[in-house]
C-alpha cells in the first residue's frame, strides 16, 4: 500500500493509534512494514529544556527528567488514560495528536513549561508542529507500537520528520510561549521514588545512534542489528532494572519533586505535605514487608514494573540505556566509530556508573504504569551533546 493509501485509510479509521498492530520483538524495529503514516491533520507536540547539560552539569539530572516526563505526564491525564504516541529523551518528550485534540496539546505543553519555568528555575523550550508541514518540507512521520510487555506499548518514529520538527523548534519556528505565572498542570501520577540503580555490569551505557542523511537503509538497519545483538549478550549485558527492581531505601526519596508535582507550587502546602508523607510511608511499608492489600500486590507491581520500562526507543535513531561490561562498552563504541567513518551513521554515548527512573503510575492497582529510564549522571542529553560533536 503507498504512503498516500495508507494515509487516507488511516485518517478515515477511529482510533488511528490504539488500531495500529503492536511488534513485541526489539529486533524488529527497523523493519518499514510496521510503521503507518501519521494522519497529516495530525499535530507533534515537542519539549526540551535548554542548556540541559549544564542544568545537569549542576546535578540536576533529577530535574531536567522530571520536567521531560511530565509533558507525558501532563497529556495523558488530560485524555483521561487514553493511549498516544509519544517518546521520552531524558531532557525532552516528543507526542502526537490528532487534530481535534490541539488545543489539549497546547495547554499541557504551555502549563508544563510554566511550572518548570516557576518551580525548577528551568526553561523548557516548546513547540506544536502539523505534520502537513513537515510532509510539505519533503519528510515524513511515520509511526509503530512495540509492546515492551503485555500491558504496555510505546511508539517508535521513522521518516525524519521528528528530527525534523526538533530542528524546527529549536530554529525558533513553532514556537509556544509558557503559560502564565502559577499555571500548572495535572501531574497526578508523576513520582520518582527509587534510588538511582547501580550498574552491576559496571557501565550504565546511553546511547544514541542516527543514520546520515545518505545511508542505504540496509546498512543502517545492518548496523542496529549488529548494535542490539551485543546488547543482548546476557553475560555482557542486561536491560538497566534489575529482576528484583529498584531499590526503596527510604520513603523520602524525590518527596519535594512530587510534592510540587501535586501542589504546582514551590512552597506545598502543609495539607498536601502531610496528605504525601502518610501516603508515602504506607508505600514503603507494603514495598518492605510485601503486603497485599484489597487489589495491590507489590510483588506483581515489581515484575510489571521491571518488565514496563522504558530503556529502549526507535524516534528516526536509537536510542537505548543498558546495563553493560566496560569490554561490552568499548566493543559498541568500536562499531559505531567504525559505522561513522563509513557513513553509515552519527553516534553519541555517555558512560556513568549508575541510572535512574522517573515513574508514571496513575493507577497502582492498574498494569499499564510506565517508568522512564536515563543515565543517572546526564544519560541521553550527554550522549545527545557527543552527537552534536561527532
Amino acid at each position: 500500500m503507498s504512503t498516500d493509501a495508507l494515509e487516507t485509510h488511516a485518517a478515515g479509521t477511529p482510533g488511528f493509534y490504539d488500531g495500529l498492530p503492536v511488534f513485541d520483538r526489539f529486533s524488529r524495529l527497523t523493519d518499514p512494514s510496521l510503521y503507518i503514516a501519521l494522519p497529516s491533520d495530525w499535530v507533534l507536540g515537542l519539549a526540551d529544556i535548554v542548556r540541559s547539560t549544564d542544568a545537569i552539569a549542576a546535578g540536576r539530572y533529577k530535574e531536567v527528567n522530571t520536567a521531560a516526563a511530565a509533558v507525558i505526564a501532563a497529556v495523558a491525564n488530560a485524555l483521561h488514560g487514553h493511549d498516544f504516541p509519544f517518546v521520552f529523551g531524558g531532557d525532552g518528550a516528543n507526542f502526537a495528536l490528532p487534530p481535534e485534540k490541539i488545543d489539549l496539546a497546547r495547554k499541557a505543553l504551555t502549563t508544563v513549561a510554566a511550572w518548570v519555568r516557576d518551580d525548577f528555575d528551568l526553561h523548557l523550550r516548546i513547540a506544536l508542529v502539523p505534520v502537513s508541514e513537515i510532509r510539505a518540507a519533503g519528510y515524513d512521520v511515520r509511526v509503530a507500537r512495540f509492546a515492551a510487555s503485555p500491558d504496555v506499548s510505546y511508539a517508535m518514529f521513522v521518516g525524519g520528520g521528528m528530527a525534523y520538527a526538533e530542528r524546527e523548534m529549536k530554529a525558533g519556528h513553532f514556537a509556544l510561549q509558557p503559560g502564565e505565572q502559577g499555571a500548572h498542570p495535572d501531574l497526578t501520577g508523576l513520582s520518582c521514588r527509587f534510588d538511582e540503580i547501580p550498574a552491576i555490569h559496571g557501565v550504565i551505557l546511553s546511547l544514541i545512534v542516527v543514520p546520515t542523511e545518505d545511508v542505504r537503509p540496509a546498512d543502517f538497519s545492518r548496523l542496529i542489528g549488529n548494535i542490539l545483538s551485543l546488547a543482548e549478550d546476557r553475560k555482557g549485558a542486561q536491560r538497566p532494572i534489575p529482576a528484583g527492581g529498584p531499590t526503596l531505601s527510604t520513603p523520602f526519596k524525590g518527596f519535594a519533586m512530587e510534592a510540587k508535582a501535586l501542589s504546582g507550587t514551590r512552597k506545598p502546602s502543609l495539607a498536601t505535605t502531610l496528605t504525601l508523607g502518610i501516603r508515602r510511608l504506607i508505600s514503603f511499608a507494603i514495598f518492605r514487608l510485601g503486603i497485599r492489600i484489597g487489589g495491590f500486590d507489590p510483588n506483581r507491581y515489581t515484575r510489571q514494573l521491571v518488565e514496563n520500562t522504558d530503556f529502549r526507543k526507535f524516534d528516526d535513531g536509537l536510542r537505548m540505556t543498558l546495563d553493560c561490561t566496560p569490554a561490552l562498552a568499548d566493543r559498541m563504541e568500536a562499531m559505531l566509530r567504525d559505522a561513522q567513518a563509513q557513513g553509515i551513521a552519527r553516534y553519541g554515548l555517555h558512560r556513568q556508573d549508575s541510572a535512574l527512573m522517573t515513574c508514571f503510575v496513575p493507577s497502582a492497582t492498574r498494569s499499564d504504569h510506565i517508568h522512564f529510564v536515563d543515565g543517572a549522571m546526564g544519560g541521553y542529553a550527554m550522549a545527545a551533546q557527543a552527537l552534536k560533536g561527532s
